[in-house]
């Protein structure tokens, strides 16, 4: 009697044991590598929230922002193999391996971050390239476009001839045609290097005026509508495959409205950091002329013609990713 009623509780406790894990979910990780409060992990912190609610719980989201899972050049590497089932990739850090969708980083002036969001989105629903074969795209987006802050006022294109900026990327090679000086170092080391005078100024987009509190540095903003960032978030294959179609059919209906979200989330982001510069260190902002900004496309040129050089050699088209590019910019700019 006593080993039936033992082999009963313990036949109870794993019923018990199976049902809380039930209850509980399926728990998957997602890395990403810029703090916390960045847009990167604010899109990710609000994605965990709206899968976890819309699949009532079936998935539990668990995330690492600031590196402490996978850093940004090791990402793309450390979520094939495994060791974090989501992740997202700043697409910049791997050239060459993305042609098609480095489209996006080229110099054609986006305006909005919601624009260049859902132009990167269509543009991949469109493709499917074969560079992202190897995982299952969530969801895609950009940064916004990169400004110059300033110490001094840089009013025309002839005021950045030998000033020192910060900067990053292709856009080093738009400020080198402009006869600037382009620096290039991580952003964390950025506040010291303008303190010490090192650079006058950075390119970045205008959200960091407040979140690193360069306004109280850089007191003059200039709109030049450099070249966006594009970011993708990526799942492990095999991890993918092992949900539900459910679960599935929920991260892929979030994919082009997280696009959209975190665009127009970073584009209201950047509206309150101008105004916060604005009413704090009571910054200006200056726009160049419409001669100026072609003069800025026309330096972006090179840029263009060495991408469709990388496409060339992967197979791709590039004059119709192209087109389709200043298309879907056109469309979503417009609305």
């Amino acid at each position: 009697m006593r080993k039936t009623m033992t082999a009963l509780a313990l036949s109870l406790a794993l019923t018990c044991l199976a049902a809380a894990s039930a209850l509980a979910g399926t728990t998957v990780t997602y890395a990403n590598f810029p703090p916390a409060k960045t847009f990167p992990c604010v899109q990710m912190e609000r994605w965990k929230t709206e899968v976890e609610k819309r699949t009532g719980g079936a998935l539990d989201i668990q995330t690492f922002p600031g590196s402490t899972l996978l850093g940004a050049k090791n990402m793309l590497r450390g979520v094939q193999t495994g060791q974090a089932d989501i992740g997202c990739i700043s697409i910049a850090y791997y050239p060459g391996v993305f042609p098609l969708m480095s489209a996006v980083n080229l110099p054609v002036a986006f305006t909005s971050t919601e624009a260049a969001s859902l132009t990167m989105w269509d543009l991949f629903q469109k493709y499917r390239p074969e560079e992202f074969k190897d995982v299952k795209v969530l969801t895609m987006f950009t940064s916004a476009p990169s400004q110059i802050m300033s110490k001094e006022p840089v009013k025309t294109l002839a005021d950045l001839r030998g000033m020192e900026l910060r900067a990053s990327g292709t856009i080093l090679r738009v400020l080198g045609g402009l006869g600037a000086q382009g620096v290039g170092m991580p952003m964390s080391e950025t506040p010291e290097a303008l303190q010490k005078g090192v650079v006058k100024g950075l390119v970045s987009s205008f959200d960091v005026l407040k979140d690193f509190n360069f306004a109280d540095i850089c007191r003059h903003e200039t709109i030049t509508n450099l070249p966006v960032y594009p970011f993708a978030v990526i799942m492990n294959k095999a991890r993918w495959e092992s949900l539900p179609a459910d679960v599935k059919e929920v991260l892929d209906d979030l994919g082009r409205e997280q696009a959209q979200w975190t665009g127009q989330y970073l584009d209201q982001h950047i509206d309150d950091s101008l105004n916060w510069s604005r009413e704090k260190y009571q910054v200006e902002v200056h726009k160049l002329t419409p001669a100026e900004h072609a003069e800025l496309r026309k330096l972006g040129q090179p840029l263009v013609d060495d991408w469709k050089e990388e496409c060339a050699k992967a197979g791709v088209d590039a004059d119709a990713v192209l087109k389709d590019l200043l298309e879907y910019q056109a469309k979503y700019e417009s609305l």
